[in-house]
């Protein structure tokens, strides 16, 4: 049987770090130095090609640009491998997989994100085996074709949804969690995939690569007792295009009057306001109480299930590829990715 053939892209993140012994904080290391911490790699049963970033970059100054980076680093790269893990930090590891879940369309071999809480170098590093696991699911294959063509997070025994993710610990080796969507696969002595629930494409359709996102947005996480200030200079920045409003439960809100007609007086600019909850599970219900129903009288939009991250990363896809909000509202509704989950009655409205 052929070898599948990997890329092994490290971005930085604690994985490739070690501990400095004059100050005791984690700093990069060289990454061939990386590569002979895991002399595993050297007998697996694939062929591995491996591309470091130079300098390595910390998670929170990841953004636009390393997606960017990435996106065309896979794309030169697509027709020589069969799949692609990447090395990140985990502090916006969901950011950066979301990202890159919009922006690769037609998708049709596995990219892995992982890393680790504590270096490669450590004891009781969890490094090795999310390293060694995401190596073998993204070279597995059934039937000649990739068994998860997605763009996926590897973690502590369980692969999931990047754009179903969120960074769940900054402690705990299970630092990711997908509330409202299964596990891809779930690793113990085998490798156990939940066939259901993984995204197969649907044509042989050539892989098209979206580079142009628009970062026009805000976040706004409701609290009790914000002030109205507070809200008012969100609202009025001159540049944004679409406002997260991060919300209560199953998409509530306060009702003051003065933050309606704030949040309405942006919709009436032609600033999408897309509502997403703050609980790590459930999702956004604004025909339940009346607490969210005065957003939708109003014009705010359901983020139904999705995460943050994905909420973040998808408008930004789509304000970069469309200038109507006719057309952005209708992919909004719109499982594009296997972002959200909807109902039977939404999906054919």
């Amino acid at each position: 049987m052929e070898k599948s053939s990997i890329l092994l892209i490290y971005t930085g993140g604690t994985i490739g770090m070690q501990t400095d012994a004059e100050t005791g904080s984690l700093r990069p290391v060289n990454f061939s130095h990386f590569i002979n911490e895991v002399p595993e790699l050297q007998k697996s049963r694939y062929h591995i090609t491996t591309h470091a970033f130079s300098p390595p970059i910390d998670s929170a100054n990841a953004g636009p640009q390393l997606w960017i980076q990435l996106a065309t680093l896979i794309e030169a790269n697509y027709h020589l491998y069969d799949g692609f893990v990447i090395l990140h930090g985990t502090d916006t590891m969901a950011y950066t997989a979301s990202a890159l879940s919009f922006m690769l369309e037609n998708l049709s071999k596995p990219i892995i994100f992982t890393g680790a809480q504590l270096p490669l170098g450590a004891l009781r590093t969890d490094g090795k085996e999310n390293l060694v696991t995401s190596i073998e699911i993204a070279g597995e294959k059934k039937d000649g074709l990739a068994v998860v063509p997605e763009v996926c997070i590897y973690f502590e025994n369980k692969l999931l949804r990047g754009n179903r993710s969120t960074k769940y610990s900054a402690e705990h080796f299970n630092a990711f969690r997908s509330v409202n969507y299964p596990a891809l696969a779930e690793v113990g002595l085998h490798i156990r995939y939940n066939y259901p629930a993984i995204n197969y494409p649907l044509s042989n359709n050539p892989l098209i690569v979206h580079k142009n996102l628009d970062t026009r947005i805000g976040l706004l996480k409701l609290f009790p007792g914000i002030p109205r200030e507070f809200v008012e200079a969100i609202t009025q920045s001159p540049s944004m295009r679409a406002l997260i409003l991060e919300t209560f439960g199953s998409g509530n809100a306060m009702t003051e009057s003065w933050f309606l007609a704030l949040i309405e007086k942006l919709i009436k600019k032609d600033v999408l306001v897309v509502n997403v909850s703050q609980c790590f599970g459930g999702t956004v219900d604004m025909k339940r109480y009346q607490t969210s129903m005065m957003l939708e009288k109003i014009g705010v939009i359901s983020g139904y299930d999705s995460t943050t991250e994905a909420m973040v990363t998808k408008l930004m896809y789509l304000l970069g590829k469309y200038t109507s909000n006719e057309a952005i509202i209708q992919q909004l509704h719109r499982s594009i990715r296997g972002e959200i989950s909807l109902s039977e009655e939404v999906a054919h409205e």
